[in-house]
């Protein structure tokens, strides 16, 4: 007797977690980028970004917010959303233009934040938000903090191409225009990470460092391929794969019919008869992908669902920090 069929792979590692079982009760609408529970503390995604990353930071003896301590360089005309404890009310007075102080660590340097938002990014467990929800939230936090850090963000938003972009900037409004983006979204459409990757190079004209946040349900090697073009142009990157716990282990089912949210193709199967080698694809999937990372000095990070924020505030910490002392 054979074993029944897995799920369909995702690409050439064979991962099947792009399926979920089938909604009985249809389609639903999609759900506010903040939950019930949150709404009650957060007025919105900006509120609770900032919120993040400064709660994240308190209680730390480093402040998030560069040139606070720093050696003083030299000044920068102010634009709104510009700190204004940093003014130089001297300077005002002689000139009668709004200046801001910079310091020494200050590089504005550019990031371009790349955001998934295929139909596999849909996927949510029981009682927990969906991938790109996750995603965008991390994306929003992100954002605060590199405009708290005086870099610049960019917003590119993609399935299977380029749907959006914004040019980096570095305001509050910027900001605001950027969570709200986020915001819009409604996942769909097939992955195409790589050649959304490829159009990326007409659009990314400074060198900076590219955060993707993304299931990385796509082919492996054309991922990489498409990224060799900005590793060549000596930009940073940073791959953030968002996942759930369902993708990982596959939920506890007697039997389930699984579609694919991308394809619409469904496998009727018994969890349990497919969960080990499901379990073991998986994380070959996983392993290819840091490891093909690794080899190109490109940094890669599974984001946990059960702390993402901290997660992702880390890893963009310890790759900007990294990528600082190699300069």
């Amino acid at each position: 007797m054979q074993p029944p069929p897995l799920p369909k792979p995702a690409g050439v590692a064979a991962v099947a977690s792009r399926i979920l079982p089938k909604n009985p009760s249809g389609p639903q609408p999609p759900p506010l980028l903040l939950n019930l529970q949150e709404l009650e503390r957060f007025e919105n995604l900006l509120v609770f970004a900032r919120a993040t990353v400064e709660g994240y930071f308190s209680g730390k003896h480093k402040s998030p917010y560069r040139g606070s301590a720093a050696e003083f360089a030299d000044y920068k005309e102010y634009v709104a959303g510009d700190d204004l404890a940093r003014l130089d009310w001297r300077v005002y007075g002689r000139t009668r233009r709004l200046y801001i102080r910079r310091y020494e660590e200050e590089t504005d340097m550019t990031v371009y934040l790349m955001v998934d938002t295929s139909g596999s990014m849909r996927y949510a467990g029981e009682k927990r938000q969906s991938k790109f929800f996750l995603a965008a939230k991390i994306a929003a936090a992100l954002a605060y903090l590199m405009m708290a850090q005086a870099d610049k963000a960019a917003l590119v938003l993609f399935a299977k191409k380029v749907s959006q972009f914004l040019t980096p900037g570095g305001t509050r409004r910027h900001l605001h225009r950027l969570v709200t983006e986020l915001e819009r979204v409604k996942p769909a459409q097939e992955t195409g990470i790589a050649q959304a990757v490829s159009e990326c190079n007409a659009l990314f004209k400074k060198r900076g460092r590219i955060v993707i946040l993304s299931d990385f349900l796509d082919e492996t090697p054309a991922l990489f391929d498409a990224l060799s073009q900005f590793v060549h142009r000596k930009f940073e990157i940073l791959l953030l794969q968002v996942t759930d716990p369902d993708e990982l282990n596959l939920p506890a089912f007697n039997a389930a019919k699984f579609v694919d949210l991308e394809t619409a193709e469904t496998v009727q199967v018994d969890p349990e008869e497919i969960r080990v080698v499901y379990q073991q694809r998986v994380q070959q999937s996983i392993d290819d992908l840091a490891r093909e990372a690794d080899v190109r000095q490109i940094q890669h990070r599974l984001i946990d669902t059960r702390r993402p924020y901290v997660d992702a505030i880390e890893a963009y910490l310890g790759f900007r920090g990294k990528n600082e002392q190699t300069r």
